[in-house]
């Protein structure tokens, strides 16, 4: 009877591959002591009825009710946690104003602990509520605050990614806030990467230390070379900015005589554990070198409409074997849901495929063949994530997490505009997808563990 620790019932939507929904409809869950799904179980199968027989009534046993549907948790791959501070504000200044003006002095603050404790507490259980269980987080250049952020993310039960971030030249960056020098920040690191691997050993979801220049301007070549060794050395992951906006690409084409990515390959950054945010600029031969390297690209759509000066051809990049997720890129992103993303990568592939500038013909207006659809769109914000990671999640099938979020469509004040009862569900699928908000998910599970319910 105990084989399993949980036994959940109901219809789940997953990617089958880039372009194709999967819907188990009315399958059992069979989740292990470890939070991973070990069975999935069809109505047809002989076992099905015995397994019901046996769990129904105890309280491991959790059917969904009509309207409910199981779908994956979604895995943010480039929030700046103490953004969301900021979140909402200055999002129609240029990126360079907007950092010193705003973005700077708000993440100097985080020296301030009890400071941080606040933004990152709320910053957390916001994107728990919002479906996110994975999250790969841009902390601040302070030690203590960023492994703060990771024992938050332990405590609370979702899978945090974090790094603190380095920002050792003091040409570029503003005195009163940045590393002391390049042999601290070398060392704060190395700190950091050791205490939140001996915090990882007592959660069961795992929390993980990333290294992190914040970008190639913000970081001296010995500082970005040091990086990467700790990076080989840990075995850690990797995150930056990479070919961002016609700025950052420009001044690192200044500054090396190559593009971004290879400028950061040459410092060992681009490994299969790294995920580089943007890159909107990439040439074919750079996502080439992402393609070899297992580099991933966090494609954050809503915070690119505001500061990156282009629209990303993911249809371009998937085309090369380059392995992209979603980002919310909170503050440049001002929504903490990555269905909000979901929706914008869709709006923003089909402003790239058709165009945007009226007084050129038609046929010269766009890129042919950018196009995404809400299926792909979906698979970045789950599966891709997952495969970004290299970690078994994203995908409601055996031998992955259980971490799944529960949407239901018939809330009284938020109902879905489901009206008849037979109505296809890849038609509920993508309404779900359209139209979900924070009321429609009722709860949030990671790793077998329920970490939020409304």
């Amino acid at each position: 009877m105990s084989k399993y620790m949980q036994l959940f019932q109901g219809t789940s939507f997953s990617s089958k591959s880039p372009t194709e929904i999967q819907v188990l409809r009315d399958h059992l869950y069979c989740i292990n002591a470890d939070g991973m799904i070990e069975r999935i179980v069809a109505p047809e199968d002989a076992e099905y009825a015995s397994l019901l027989d046996a769990y129904q009534g105890t309280d491991k046993f959790q059917r969904l009710e009509a309207g409910q549907y199981f779908l994956p948790g979604f895995v943010d791959l480039h929030v700046h946690a103490p953004q969301w501070a900021q979140s909402g504000t200055a999002l129609d200044i240029p990126l360079y104003d907007w950092l010193n003006t705003y973005t700077f002095p708000l993440e100097s603050k985080f020296s301030d602990l009890e400071f941080a404790r606040k933004v990152y507490d709320d910053v957390v259980s916001t994107l728990l509520a919002n479906g996110t269980t994975t999250a790969l987080y841009f902390a601040t250049v302070h030690k203590e605050a960023s492994l703060l952020l990771a024992q938050i993310c332990a405590s609370k039960g979702q899978r945090g990614l974090v790094g603190k971030v380095v920002m050792d030249d003091p040409e570029q960056n503003p005195e009163y806030y940045r590393d002391a020098d390049t042999s601290t920040a070398l060392a704060d690191t190395k700190e950091f990467i050791i205490a939140v691997q001996e915090l990882a050993k007592t959660t069961k979801q795992g929390v993980y230390p990333v290294v992190t220049p914040r970008f190639i301007p913000s970081c001296t070549d010995e500082g970005l070379r040091g990086l990467g060794e700790l990076a080989a050395k840990y075995d850690t992951y990797v995150q930056s900015h990479c070919s961002e906006s016609d700025w950052a690409h420009g001044y690192v084409k200044n500054r090396f005589h190559k593009n971004d990515a290879f400028a950061l390959h040459d410092f060992g950054l681009l490994r299969d554990k790294s995920v580089m945010a943007h890159c909107n600029f990439l040439e074919d031969q750079d996502a080439e070198l992402f393609a070899d390297t297992g580099t991933a690209i966090a494609h954050c759509p809503i915070s690119n409409a505001y500061f990156a000066n282009s629209v990303i051809p993911v249809a371009r990049f998937h085309a090369k074997n380059v392995e992209i997720g979603l980002g919310s890129d909170i503050s440049g992103g001002f929504s903490p849901s990555l269905f909000d993303n979901i929706r914008q990568a869709v709006i923003s592939s089909r402003m790239l495929e058709d165009g945007v500038n009226p007084s050129l013909p038609a046929e010269d207006r766009g890129v042919p063949d950018s196009r995404i659809t809400i299926h792909q769109a979906f698979y970045l914000a789950t599966a891709g994530g997952g495969d970004s990671l290299s970690l078994p999640i994203g995908r409601i099938q055996e031998g992955y997490a259980w971490d799944v979020q529960v949407i239901d469509t018939s809330i009284p004040s938020a109902k879905l505009p489901i009206f008849d009862e037979h109505e296809d569900v890849h038609d509920i699928f993508q309404k779900i997808m359209y139209l979900a908000r924070p009321e429609h998910i009722r709860e949030v599970w990671v790793q077998g563990d329920k970490v939020h319910s409304r």
